[in-house]
């Protein structure tokens, strides 16, 4: 049986990147999957190539620092499906060339980053969990983490890191509010990654990056997004509050 069959998904960032490699693992493994993203282009590329594929995907356009959208697009899912499994958060920034160490750092950078990285987390997640609350039947929760949010490996990208830190925080105690309803929450480390946020890595930079990590290479989405379906899986059924690496070994050293 596939890892997903039958299930109902929301994936946040699933225009691009780890997001779209995660929609397209998920419909692939028997999920009908909500595609949730601010860029309508990306989104209808995404729902087009799984809809392609014999996948049952939905596109649902909305800015997760607004409320209001997030709320429309939780709604709108749950009228055509009956319903959420599971809440899959992608969404993020990075924002080269702005972001900068706390003294250079603009009060802008800073709140554009916490904005969409933590705060558009937190939304996707209330009304994302508040779906599965009234499924009642449990459900799960995955959202994609950061090295940068555990250690300080990331000198200059003050407002990342500390937005990042902020979902560990809010994996860890989403995790115990939501045990005795059988919600599991689970972040997940992607660490180096071959995708849209790290295009502004220059070849000097890239090469110092596959210096710190064991496996001397950058993840592909793909290898983030098995990981994240297997979270969101039943066969993960004992596994909630961890943070799971899928980083090529760069936090084990």
């Amino acid at each position: 049986m596939s890892l997903l069959a039958g299930k109902r998904a929301l994936i946040s960032g699933a225009a691009s990147g780890i997001g779209r490699a995660t929609a397209r693992i998920c419909t692939r493994e028997g999920a009908r999957v909500g595609v949730l993203d601010r860029d309508p282009a990306g989104a209808r590329q995404t729902v087009e190539e799984i809809a392609a594929a014999g996948g049952e995907v939905i596109e649902l356009t909305a800015d997760l620092r607004d409320e209001a959208q997030v709320a429309g697009a939780v709604a709108q899912l749950r009228e055509m499906w009956g319903g959420l499994d599971t809440v899959i958060g992608c969404a993020g920034v990075q924002l080269a060339g702005r972001d900068d160490r706390a003294d250079r750092l603009s009060l802008e950078a800073w709140q554009e980053t916490i904005d969409i990285n933590l705060t558009g987390m937190f939304l996707l997640c209330k009304h994302g969990i508040g779906a599965l609350l009234k499924a009642g039947a449990g459900g799960s929760v995955v959202l994609v983490c950061s090295p940068t949010g555990q250690y300080g490996c990331a000198p200059g990208y003050d407002a990342y890191s500390a937005s990042k830190a902020g979902v560990y925080g809010l994996v860890r105690v989403l995790a115990a509010d939501y045990a005795g309803e059988a919600i599991r929450v689970n972040g997940v480390i992607p660490g180096y990654t071959d995708s849209p946020m790290t295009a502004w890595v220059t070849p000097a930079e890239h090469e110092a990056l596959l210096q710190t990590i064991p496996l001397r290479r950058a993840g592909r989405p793909e290898e983030v997004g098995e990981v994240i379906a297997f979270l969101a899986s039943d066969r993960a059924a004992y596994t909630t509050g961890g943070v799971w690496a899928a980083d090529g070994g760069m936090t084990a050293v």
